[in-house]
């Protein structure tokens, strides 16, 4: 079982940045990938980007070049720094934590993006 609170979502005005962070109950080295995923109203849940437990990154096509994924193992925590937003990184993050066998979820943060 992993624990995962997110936090750091909020309103921004379009070219401006946020930063998530994902807290996870356990070390996050014994995790097989990290990852942030978003949900916009009315769409599906999508991968936004991925770390693997030996540090290769992952990211979604719309995001590369302005969402950065890093972590702190100490402090067992995952973050999305998020530069350049733009109205339509408006959704639901949800920080991700997959095992082998299991998936766990956090609670989700919001992100708006005002034009």
């Amino acid at each position: 079982q992993v624990q995962l609170v997110e936090s750091g979502g909020g309103l921004v005005q379009a070219g401006g940045s946020l930063r998530l962070s994902c807290v996870a109950s356990r070390s996050i080295l014994s995790i097989y990938a990290m990852g942030w995923y978003r949900q916009a109203p009315g769409k599906q849940r999508e991968l936004v980007a991925t770390i693997q437990s030996g540090a290769s990154t992952n990211y979604a096509d719309s995001v590369k070049g302005r969402f950065t994924i890093f972590r702190d193992i100490g402090k067992n925590t995952v973050y999305l720094q998020m530069n350049s937003l733009k109205p339509e990184d408006t959704a639901v993050y949800y920080c991700n934590a997959r095992e082998l066998a299991a998936n766990f979820w956090g609670q989700g943060t919001q992100v708006t993006v005002s034009s």
